[in-house]
């Protein structure tokens, strides 16, 4: 599990969430997997490529689960 800290943002878009995170090597291939269909947001597969991931959700891809705090 990996958790991540919003700071004094309000959120992160999921493609940013993923490079920043290290799951995905730049915000580009993010997109391409995403729109793939290989990422779910709270439990559900999520297609928008600029979702706003807010604190308190939880994002799954590549058996790794991303917490947001």
């Amino acid at each position: 599990m990996i958790e991540f800290d919003l700071d004094e943002h309000d959120y992160i878009e999921l493609h940013s969430l993923l490079k920043v995170t290290g799951l995905c090597e730049s915000g580009g291939i993010a997109k391409l997997l995403i729109a793939d269909g290989l990422v779910r947001v709270d439990g559900e597969t999520e297609l928008r490529k600029r979702c706003k991931i807010r604190t308190g959700q939880t994002v799954e891809f590549n058996d790794q689960q991303i917490v947001v705090h």
